[in-house]
């Protein structure tokens, strides 16, 4: 009986021992190369495993147990492999076949370290894989294709296809050396198999790519060449462009609201082109109002630029309502000054004391409209222009707008209507005179409505001249309107009110006996009391003066010169002074 354990230099475990014998344990088949009773060694060429190819054939039709399918596979693979190997290596000498005279022995105990070790992931061998009548033994469990191959005996097994004979793995780690990736992540083994190569796959003729390539299924995908991370520079590429753009707006929207916000207002330079434009502001207007109507008419190029300038300049608060003369295209800082300068006030100016009469013929003027145009349109209209409630409707009143064209400057432009202008200074008028109480001053005074007050005032105006002068003028209005007045008799005999009736302004109106012949109700010589209504547009200063007259015993007064008028109780004294101031006029 042939020896399990054997010493060194002879061979490794054999197929025809008798535990894994072909026969069983009652057959003994013949090493390789020795005839089957114990005849010699055969000497001949053939491929060493070509009896396993035909033992494999003479049991094909035998039903055999577990262990015998699984090694008819082996013997298969064996086959197969070994005809390549003679195909392209020739016939190599089997290592197996017993040497003449080479007979086994036995060492007399274990062989630890020579016997020839199982490779690695072989299965272990089935020590009850020959019983006869083991469990389930007419059953196949290697028969389905799903099925992993049976395990074979160490020297039937074959070296795993990534393991061939001229690419073994060494086992020495070279710390220099680039190791091999191997989780399938980076390999690509758990990619599907119908996947498109990517452009950043490895070139398809790279003998590891077309290895790994077999080893996921055989299935090679070779890329174009040269495309090798083409894809992949353009993404990069298209994506540095959308960076790049995306910082760019930004940057842009940033600057523009910084420059909306701390920047400099758009301005122009100089101090205009020489086009000239004719500018209103109207009352009550300041700051981005002044600035919104320049920006409209050309004159500057932002509000802002010239609020900034207006606040920059000391007196750049003192621009009122009027009508400017500017130039077109003007630097903020440059329209400042010139509206700031009279003489770029291009205003409608109403001096006070001035008759309707004259300011009906400044509009004409100032319009261009043929003569007269604004009287008429001031005597059908005056109605619908804005007047007071308490403003007397008498028809003695030759014009009901007299005393409320309100002295001041008015933006009267070019091209405008004159209505709009009586409306104005009339609208301005109700203003100024709202902020007194004139109803309640009145009464204290003595006269019945506000209309007579504003009367007084216009008297005042006239005749007092000068403004130191006015509340004895104002005086002298009231003394002689007081009842049982023996000196006048009730009659303010006035120069001014004849002056007025003729249209006229001399100091010569003539004796007293003729004018008192003039049948007006505005001759003061001949009515007793007020006319019947102003005679001219007073000011601010004669009407405080009309609502608050000095106190005194005066009925007369004469003008010496501009800067003296000389007031008395009584007519004798008054032409006491007179004959004085003609006088010394006349010696000089």
């Amino acid at each position: 009986m042939t020896e399990y354990g054997r010493g060194p230099g002879s061979e490794p475990w054999h197929p025809e021992d008798p535990l894994y014998g072909d026969q069983g344990w009652d057959g003994r088949q013949a090493a390789h190369g020795q005839g089957q009773y114990g005849d010699q060694q055969q000497s001949y060429p053939q491929d060493p495993y070509t009896q396993q190819h035909q033992n494999h054939q003479q049991y094909q039709g035998h039903q055999q147990q577990p262990y015998d399918q699984h090694q008819q596979y082996g013997q298969q693979q064996n086959h197969q492999h070994q005809q390549q190997n003679h195909q392209q290596y020739g016939t190599p000498q089997d290592p197996y076949v017993q040497q003449p005279g080479a007979q086994p022995q036995y060492n007399g105990g274990w062989d630890t370290g020579q016997q020839a070790a199982m490779p690695y992931g072989a299965e272990p061998q089935d020590p009850y894989a020959q019983h006869p009548g083991g469990y389930d033994t007419g059953q196949d469990y290697y028969g389905t294709p799903e099925a992993y191959p049976p395990p074979q005996p160490p020297g039937r097994r074959e070296a795993a296809p990534e393991q061939q004979p001229h690419q073994q793995a060494s086992t020495d780690w070279d710390p220099d050396q680039p190791q091999e990736e191997t989780h399938p992540f980076f390999t690509g083994a758990d990619a599907p198999a119908d996947r498109e190569p990517r452009d950043d796959d490895d070139d398809p003729d790279d003998d590891g790519s077309r290895s790994s390539r077999r080893d996921r299924g055989g299935n090679e995908r070779r890329g174009g060449k040269g495309k090798k991370k083409s894809r992949s520079g353009c993404a990069c590429l298209v994506v540095s462009v959308v960076l790049v753009g995306g910082l760019g707006g930004v940057g842009y929207v940033g600057y523009t609201f910084w420059k909306k916000q701390f920047g400099a207002p758009a301005d122009y330079a100089g101090s205009g082109s020489s086009e000239q434009v004719e500018v209103e502001i109207p009352e009550g207007a300041f700051g981005y109002d002044i600035a919104n109507i320049l920006r409209k008419q050309g004159v500057i190029k932002s509000s802002d630029a010239f609020v900034a300038a207006q606040n920059d300049n000391p007196k750049g608060k003192l621009i009122q309502a009027g009508v400017y003369l500017l130039n077109k295209e003007m630097s903020a800082a440059s329209a400042v000054t010139l509206m700031l300068d009279p003489k770029s006030q291009n205003a409608f100016v109403i001096p006070e004391g001035t008759r309707n009469t004259t300011v009906y013929k400044m509009i004409d003027t100032r319009l261009k409209l043929k003569k007269g145009t604004t009287a008429d349109i001031a005597k059908t209209k005056a109605e619908s222009l804005g007047l007071p409630d308490w403003a007397d409707d008498n028809p003695d009143v030759k014009d009901p707008l007299e005393g409320f064209l309100y002295p001041a400057a008015y933006p009267v432009a070019k091209g405008s209507k004159p209505e709009d202008a009586l409306k104005r200074m009339v609208s301005r008028a109700n203003k100024e005179y709202g902020k007194l109480d004139l109803e309640g001053s009145a009464k204290k005074l003595g006269l019945k409505t506000p209309w007579e007050l504003i009367t007084v005032a216009s008297l005042v105006q006239v005749e007092g001249k000068y403004k130191h002068d006015f509340d004895k003028v104002a005086r002298v209005v009231y003394n002689r309107l007081k009842p049982g007045n023996m000196e006048t008799v009730g009659r303010l005999e006035f120069d001014s009110t004849v002056n007025y009736i003729k249209g006229q302004s001399t100091l010569d109106i003539g004796a007293v006996d003729d004018l008192r012949k003039i049948d007006d109700p505005y001759n003061t010589y001949k009515i007793i009391g007020l006319p019947s209504g102003p005679i001219s547009n007073p000011g601010a200063d004669a009407l405080h003066s009309a609502m608050n007259p000095t106190p005194g015993p005066w009925y007369y007064f004469v003008s010496i010169n501009e800067d003296k008028t000389v007031f008395a109780e009584t007519n004798e004294e008054h032409e006491k002074n007179r004959r004085e101031y003609e006088d010394g006029k006349a010696g000089q």
